[in-house]
């Protein structure tokens, strides 16, 4: 089994609005999966079907090689977006109970109720009512409950909403644990910088429809702009630059460092595409070099590059209809 997930032709509407439209992707066994996109682009409606929580309109989902269905829940762990917790309960009997629900026997429960509370250092928080806690602690109570049945697949999403950055480090050492002990996740997060650490694979979905789908480093070789920084043994100075720019006109230098005067370390584009290989070769006519590596766009660039293109099309496509 090499794929944990399979979304077929999913299809999702609501009276006259399209929510999912026609998308298909696979999920990897025991990978960390991205599902992106802007607000309202249908991420949510997507993670509630695959959790079973409303039906598609068209398409299927495949589940560890089966047609999801009622029975699959026991191995689904479902951080939603919108947290829930009983305010008034106290945490340690709402995961109790909980963890029960999930399947767990109470001397099971309370085994990784003990393990859970202990290794994350909150177990001082149990006797305490849900409403007694910040917004960032109920959010590391729900992510205890998310996993605590040890799920194969789980699924979080904004998981990182409201925490520090201590908390954002501590979650994400989590999930990373979670994939190597064998999970497979589904992470749906505005945080770009933790779709970079994280995830294996990505979607983007816009306006219902799957417009990005690939490994994330493929993804990111697919949007370079042929752009390298490199740094020189000594400074270069700007006549070297120039005269060297003038029997390559296809490159544009740039100084990385102007205001702190760094002379030794330039960026260089190309303007046709090339090997990072016969880059090297050329600009080490400029002098000795002791680093020279590609500066690969990030997620968040690709993230805006791509939606901001995708927008245009679909303000274009509606400006034809709307004069037809």
């Amino acid at each position: 089994m090499n794929n944990a997930i399979v979304v077929s032709n999913i299809t999702k509407r609501y009276r006259e609005h399209t929510a999912l439209d026609n998308v298909s992707f696979e999920v990897p066994t025991g990978s960390i999966f991205g599902i992106l996109g802007p607000n309202g682009a249908g991420k949510t409606t997507l993670l509630r079907i695959i959790n079973n929580i409303i039906p598609p309109d068209n398409g299927e989902i495949l589940l560890f090689d089966e047609p999801l269905t009622d029975k699959h829940m026991e191995q689904i762990g479902y951080l939603p977006e919108e947290r829930g917790l009983y305010k008034k309960m106290s945490v340690g009997d709402q995961v109790l109970y909980l963890s029960q629900l999930k399947g767990l026997s109470q001397k099971q429960a309370r085994e990784r109720i003990n393990y859970w509370f202990e290794k994350l250092e909150i177990k001082s928080w149990l006797g305490r009512k849900v409403e007694e806690l910040s917004k960032g602690m109920q959010q590391k109570v729900q992510f205890i409950i998310t996993v605590i049945h040890s799920p194969r697949l789980m699924i979080f999403d904004e998981p990182f909403s409201g925490f520090d950055p201590i908390n954002v480090d501590i979650l994400k050492n989590e999930i990373i644990e979670l994939k190597n002990k064998g999970a497979t996740i589904l992470l749906s997060t505005h945080n770009m910088e933790s779709v970079e650490e994280l995830c294996d694979e990505i979607v983007l979905i816009d306006r219902s429809k799957l417009i990005l789908y690939g490994e994330v480093d493929e993804i990111k070789r697919k949007f370079s702009k042929n752009h390298f920084e490199v740094t020189f043994a000594h400074p270069i100075d700007d006549k070297k630059i120039e005269n060297w720019q003038k029997n390559h006109p296809h490159f544009t230098i740039n100084r990385v460092n102007k205001n702190n005067n760094d002379k030794n370390t330039i960026s260089i584009t190309s303007n046709l595409p090339i090997k990072s290989n016969e880059i090297l070769l050329l600009v080490i006519e400029l002098g000795e070099i002791i680093s020279f590596r590609e500066q690969l766009p990030s997620m968040h660039d690709i993230f805006v590059t791509v939606v901001q293109q995708k927008e245009e099309i679909y303000d274009h496509e509606e400006q034809i209809t709307y004069n037809n």
